[in-house]
């Protein structure tokens, strides 16, 4: 296997002998030249091809620059992962626009703050998704948006609609009528209308320890990434990614949709997650690759119609944003029958996942590490790799030596320009010698990265500061447990006492008390949680990409305990 995949690694990494930067639009431009007639997006409904996907851009770039939309403004776009949603990426781009892709789910509170500090100057949005309806939502955020700019949001002249529930509102344009604006005025979007080092997306966090910021980065930053991505997972020709992870978020944005385009490949993009429909979609699409969370992994191992359905054209698997115990990489392997798996590590504020395990990396380096800064080649740093990684003491600022564990910071060509609009937020996380990550870890010998928690999830008990992954891990390991989440709640006596949200495996028989007595006798006492809680994977509160949100789990923990 090791030798196939340093012989597809060779062949991909020979077509980029220089790095030619690029923007989006150009690099859509590049592959539909070079794979006109093959399959970009394949969905149940319909297939379209690298040459279809670039036409249609060019007819909505121009319905945007119809509307009066000009290089630099801020579009928004407010989509699910249909096929339609890639077209449009790129044809903002192709305006020479700033695409502003939101959580599709958020309530309107929260779109009311992400729409007013983006200063969006058109809207394109669902009229429906999830039981949400985002025209009412809109109603109560800024009435009379239909006319135009309103009080709550003076910068939107525009809004389109995209029809998904059946319904459309009077009087709004269609992004079927903004094509059709764009066929009406011809070469309105003006060729070079943004250059590869411009901003080209501004990517909402997803909040897991407070409200989103939106991270500027370049065109040329997601595509080296993007080209990483592709490399390290040595990818081969016409490769098929499998994802139901949001495009608005970089795991579906580069590494499913770009990474896929680097080798003339396809994407199967799900609207939504289930185990039956991934499975569906393998056998119907022919899909070569997965995209998951730990937790979707879980539950597709756990999926009977893994054995009623053929699996047999997938044999790869990137599961990120979160760690994934050796036992879980063993079920992967022997029940889905995948032979390459991947985990990685990043964040959006560097340009996505900055570190990935190796296909050919035994399972052991899969669950204790988040794998080595990408292989990049001609897009990365001088030596080939796409970023490079030091320590700091995370309260001194002060550099680790070798193999010390501190705060991660890395530095590259992919990291964010800063927040948007808020400088002193950028300056505390973008500094000169990098992007301070908040991530506690360090580096091993190997070159791999460990990850040891979050600098703000740490909390003190009885003045001993309490690292949450060592608890974490030692009950992961405990029979009948799938997951566990320490976290610090408020204590009269100690000021902070640990308590862990643990998920039993399906039909386990867990007990609070029996997993405390683990504690005692493995850990030292004031890293002893004084409680355990039990919940279900459903109930853990979670970003769209699946990264479990400590702060509320502390939350609902504290008024559990209290009442």
């Amino acid at each position: 296997m090791t030798d196939t995949i340093e012989r597809r690694r060779a062949a991909l990494a020979s077509r980029f002998p220089v790095w030619a930067p690029t923007t989006l639009d150009g690099f859509l431009d590049r592959c539909a030249g070079e794979f006109p007639d093959r399959p970009l997006v394949l969905t149940d409904d319909r297939t379209a091809t690298y040459a279809e996907i670039a036409a249609w851009s060019v007819r909505l770039a121009d319905g945007l620059a119809a509307l009066g939309v000009r290089p630099g403004d801020r579009v928004g776009v407010l989509m699910a992962n249909y096929l339609e949603f890639v077209p449009l990426k790129f044809a903002i781009a192709r305006a020479g626009a700033v695409a502003v892709p939101f959580n599709f789910l958020y309530r309107r509170d929260e779109l009311a703050y992400v729409l007013a500090q983006s200063r969006c100057a058109v809207l394109v949005t669902m009229t429906g998704f999830a039981g949400l309806a985002h025209p009412e939502m809109l109603d109560e955020i800024a009435p009379g948006w239909t006319e135009g700019p309103t009080d709550a949001l003076p910068e939107l002249r525009h809004v389109v609609q995209f029809p998904t529930d059946g319904r459309s509102v009077p009087g709004v344009r269609t992004l079927d009528d903004l094509a059709a604006l764009g066929d009406a005025h011809p070469g309105g979007a003006a060729a070079g209308a943004a250059a590869p080092d411009d901003l080209g997306d501004i990517l909402y966090t997803s909040g897991t320890t407070g409200s989103p910021k939106g991270v500027m980065v370049t065109h040329d930053a997601v595509l080296r990434t993007a080209y990483a991505s592709a490399l390290t997972r040595a990818f081969e020709d016409g490769r098929r990614i499998l994802f139901s992870l949001p495009c608005y978020h970089m795991f579906g944005y580069v590494e499913g949709l770009l990474a896929a385009m680097v080798v003339g490949g396809a994407i199967v993009p799900r609207t939504a997650f289930a185990p039956a429909d991934y499975f569906a979609s393998v056998e119907r699409h022919r899909a070569t690759e997965l995209l998951a969370v730990p937790t979707m992994t879980v539950a597709l191992l756990e999926h009977p119609d893994r054995r009623t359905r053929d699996l047999s054209s997938v044999f790869a698997l990137l599961s990120g944003a979160a760690p994934a115990p050796v036992g879980l990489w063993e079920k992967v392997r022997d029940e889905l029958g995948i032979t390459e798996m991947t985990t990685g590590y990043g964040m959006t504020e560097c340009g996505g996942a900055m570190t990935m395990s190796l296909p050919e990396d035994d399972l052991e380096r899969h669950s204790a590490t988040v794998g080595r800064p990408k292989l990049a080649g001609v897009a990365g740093l001088p030596g080939g790799d796409l970023c490079a990684y030091t320590t700091i003491d995370p309260l001194t600022g002060d550099p680790l030596p070798d193999g010390g564990e501190g705060e991660l910071v890395s530095h590259g060509p992919t990291h964010m320009l800063g927040y948007w609009e808020k400088p002193a937020e950028t300056a505390e996380t973008l500094r000169a010698d990098g992007v301070h990550s908040g991530d506690l870890g360090r580096i091993r010998d190997d070159g791999y990265l460990q990850l040891t928690g979050r600098s703000k999830e740490l909390y003190k008990s009885g003045g001993e500061l309490v690292m949450p992954k060592e608890i974490e891990e030692l009950l992961t390991r405990h029979p009948g447990v799938s997951q566990a989440y320490a976290v610090g709640v408020p204590d009269e006596r100690w000021g902070e006492v640990g308590c862990v949200w643990v998920v039993p495996e399906p039909g386990a028989d867990v007990r609070p008390d029996d997993l405390i007595a683990l504690c005692k006798d493995k850990l030292a006492r004031f890293k002893v949680p004084k409680h355990v809680l039990l919940t279900t994977a459903e109930e853990l509160p979670t970003t769209p990409t699946g990264k479990v949100q400590k702060f509320r789990l502390a939350r609902r923990a504290a008024e559990r305990l209290s009442s």
